[in-house]
């Protein structure tokens, strides 16, 4: 079992949905988040003020699955995820000890299913 974690812009969160439900995954949780990476951030005029941001908007999206699907589901994210700048996100994949299904108590891969 992996935990996928992606950071991804906004606007792609429809795209990304799309693609992930073309490839068999469907259960997910979205975050809006801020951060900062490579993109740095810009500056803006407000009221006569010069103001940094550095912390952009992002959505995150968090998706525990099994084995089978790790690549299938990093690969559908990349592929409606991508413009090709800087900012487009990043995916994370991590091992996952354990799922508990509350409803039903059923662990392991069957609580993911």
């Amino acid at each position: 079992m992996k935990m996928i974690i992606a950071v991804i812009q906004p606007e792609k969160l429809d795209d990304v949905k799309d693609a992930l439900f073309h490839a068999d995954v469907c259960k997910m949780t979205v975050s809006r988040v801020r951060g900062c990476g490579t993109q740095m951030g810009f500056t803006e005029h407000y009221r006569g003020q010069v103001r940094s941001v550095n912390l952009l908007e992002k959505v995150r999206i968090e998706i525990a699955v099994n084995d089978e699907f790790v690549d299938a589901t990093v690969r559908a994210i990349v592929k409606a995820a991508k413009s090709g700048n800087i900012g487009d996100g990043k995916i994370f994949v991590m091992p996952m000890d354990e799922c508990i299904r509350i409803r039903t108590s059923e662990t392991g891969t069957d609580a993911i299913g």
